[in-house]
């Protein structure tokens, strides 16, 4: 017999016998803690823990459940989150004209590697229907002109958040979605969009990062994976990747490898987030691997 799964998520003001609380109700409630990680933040003084259990005698149901844990969360005023460990959360992809992320979320999904379901893929470009289609899923091609107003812009973004809710999305991929949100939907998305780019590249922005790095003989390129904040590229950090690069490279070479990179640490990213293992901090991540 399988017994129900839960995986939950919490974080408050550190304080004496938190651990001792929450294993505690899960005993009284007939649940074997399967693992369990904690942290306290010294600066912060917040504690966050992450608990993977068995509902194994079945004596309170998933609501009952979480009475519970609202009678202890109110007590220590946590902010908590109780999710069934074995259901898939869902995802939709956004991407514009470069698809080495979004090929290769499709691919670890395909391939259950990644325990998500895709359900829409959104760009504002049309180049990538087929690769949709071929996986059967969705795609939503939403133009956006070059110079477009910033009613249009609102028209479209408006769009984008329409098909996420009737999706019932858990979290956004911006895999190379090379449109800058707007603060409004920055806000409407906290939390659950995650955007990668170009790391450690810090003083090359605009087009062919790589090309202008290859012009400076930089030694290290890589990728960072953060969620979405209105304050472009500087949301808090969930994963970064580098790798080594040196003179003989040429900028085709640096590219190459700094998407191969961006895959790894997009992919990452969004398994830990699928996981529940990525609780926000202020401005910084807890990560529970």
């Amino acid at each position: 017999m399988t017994h129900p799964e839960y995986i939950l998520t919490l974080s408050c003001l550190d304080q004496r016998g938190i651990v001792h609380r929450v294993s505690g109700l899960l005993a009284d409630s007939g649940c074997n803690i399967i693992d369990s990680a904690q942290f306290g933040d010294a600066q912060s003084k917040l504690f966050f823990m992450r608990v993977h259990f068995a509902a194994e005698d079945g004596a309170f149901s998933e609501a009952q459940l979480r009475e519970r844990f609202t009678q202890v969360g109110a007590g220590l005023q946590m902010d908590w989150a109780l999710h069934d460990a074995r259901a898939k959360p869902r995802l939709m992809i956004l991407v514009s004209k470069i698809g080495h992320c979004l090929n290769d979320l499709l691919f670890r999904y395909k391939s259950g590697l990644l325990p998500v379901e895709i359900t829409a893929i959104v760009s504002n470009h049309p180049d990538f229907y087929q690769l949709a289609a071929s996986y059967n899923i969705p795609f939503h091609h939403l133009p956006l002109a070059t110079g477009a107003s910033m009613q249009a812009k609102r028209a479209q973004e408006q769009r984008i958040i329409d098909i996420a809710q009737e999706n019932k999305v858990d979290l956004l991929v911006l895999a190379r979605y090379m449109q800058i949100l707007s603060p409004e939907m920055c806000d409407a998305l906290k939390g659950r969009a995650i955007n990668i780019h170009h790391s450690f590249l810090p003083s090359f922005k605009g087009a062919k990062p790589y090309y202008q790095a290859h012009d400076r003989g930089v030694k290290l390129i890589g990728a960072t994976a953060h969620f979405v904040t209105g304050d472009l590229d500087e949301g808090p950090i969930i994963e970064q990747g580098v790798e080594r690069v040196d003179h003989a490279m040429g900028p085709d070479t640096l590219t190459a490898i700094g998407r191969d990179v961006e895959c790894v640490v997009l992919a990452r990213a969004v398994k830990w987030f699928v996981e529940h293992r990525i609780l926000l901090n202020g401005h910084k991540t807890v990560i529970f691997n």
